[in-house]
């Protein structure tokens, strides 16, 4: 009897080719378990369609048969099989190895080092404050420290590429100063591939080309105490999650590189059966609570900082048309957005997730970090400092702004 065909993940990123001269469907690991990126030409595409964990070796070599018109493809069936397996894209044994050492290398591992230093901003020290001072400064603006805001708790910024979002990111970090040097940053940041209703928090600094973090263990260790099973510790989507490290150089560039993080990604987040609202459910509602008691406990020795984007919107978001900031469709995507950042401005929690419904067809991707944020740290007010849209690709966009809170 031939035998099953172990099946594709279903956790990859797919997508077409970017590479002129090698068309066809580009796969990709976005948890980096596998490290090598493959194309499938535009002829074995429909072939993917076998590795379902139903279809046998047989099936495949059927479907390679009618696309080529030859009887002898033994050899590209296993060719393609091994192809996918010894990369790590199909649910085997070879994949299983690959994700159990990754994850042991990182729970071993004793700093979480910076993975996208060097695509996404510069790898070396010198050129990265640069960077950071020039797009800060904005356009010979005030400096970082002359816009302080009285009782500001808290800031939100993008965690989108920083070159596509420099304005919003420097409405948001110019609001800190000198006064804020001291504090506890809590960093709540999407999680994009964690569990839905989990939390992530890790025990180990950040390191990054400024250099290492220092971590408040105890407030971990209290959190991991009382938040309960909604928690991950040493969550692995920290080695690979983006919209943390992005808040902890800036973080580092205003006020040294062993400023106090406490780094918090929020996987996704829905209601229950009997309500809509995500705490709702009881393991959420106590690692809310727990962040709750934190802010009440610490006050003013705490900063909240979320790395939180918003709408995604275009081709490359599985819509059926190309989107363009701010032309078109992304006009109403700007007054939906605003109407949105209204509730979240007045603290209101119960109004935000309202504003949600239950599919977002929007695909606000900092939707968790808010809502927790407006949970544990209210009573609060916002203020929206700038919002923006950016063409990530010319098909495809994504929407952001940079927000400062107080106390209400």
């Amino acid at each position: 009897m031939p035998a099953v065909l172990a099946p594709l993940r279903r956790n990859l990123d797919v997508m077409p080719s970017p590479v002129p001269d090698r068309p066809g469907l580009l796969l990709r690991d976005p948890y980096a378990y596998a490290a090598t990126v493959v194309i499938v030409p535009p002829p074995l595409v429909a072939c993917l369609a076998c590795f379902d964990g139903e279809r046998t070796e047989l099936d495949l070599r059927e479907s390679l048969v009618r696309i080529t018109g030859d009887l002898n493809v033994g050899e590209l069936v296993r060719h393609l099989v091994d192809a996918l397996g010894t990369a790590g894209f199909l649910e085997n044994e070879s994949f299983a190895a690959m994700k159990e050492q990754r994850h042991r290398a990182f729970a071993e591992a004793p700093t979480r080092r910076a993975v996208h230093a060097g695509s996404a901003y510069p790898a070396e020290p010198e050129p990265l404050n640069e960077t950071l001072r020039r797009h800060l400064e904005g356009n010979g603006a005030a400096s970082v420290a002359a816009a302080p805001r009285p009782g500001l708790i808290g800031i939100a910024a993008p965690h989108v590429s920083p070159e596509g979002g420099w304005d919003c990111y420097g409405a948001a970090y110019r609001l800190l100063g000198e006064e804020h040097r001291d504090r506890v940053f809590v960093v709540l940041g999407t999680s994009h591939y964690g569990e839905p209703g989990r939390f992530g928090l890790t025990r180990k600094p950040f390191e990054t080309p400024l250099g290492r973090t220092t971590v408040p263990l105890a407030l971990v260790d209290r959190l991991v105490a009382e938040g309960g099973a909604a928690v991950a510790l040493e969550d692995y989507c920290h080695a690979i999650e983006h919209s943390i490290e992005f808040q902890v150089i800036f973080l580092q560039h205003l006020f040294g590189p062993a400023v106090s993080v406490l780094p918090v990604l929020c996987g996704p987040l829905d209601g229950t059966e009997d309500s809509s609202l995500p705490d709702s459910d009881a393991d959420v509602r106590r690692f809310m609570s727990a962040l709750a008691e934190l802010a009440a406990r610490e006050g003013d020795g705490l900063l909240w900082v979320l790395g939180v984007d918003m709408a995604h919107v275009g081709r490359r978001y599985g819509d059926r048309f190309s989107a363009r900031s701010r032309r078109g469709p992304l006009q109403e995507v700007e007054r939906r957005d605003g109407a949105r950042i209204e509730r979240i401005a007045a603290g209101d929690a119960d109004g935000f997730w309202e504003s949600i419904g239950g599919h977002d067809d929007l695909k606000w991707c900092g939707t968790s970090p808010l809502y927790t944020f407006l949970r544990a740290a209210a009573p609060l007010r916002g203020e929206l400092l700038h919002y923006d849209q950016w063409n990530i690709d010319a098909d495809s966009v994504v929407s952001f702004a940079g927000m400062g809170f107080s106390r209400a």
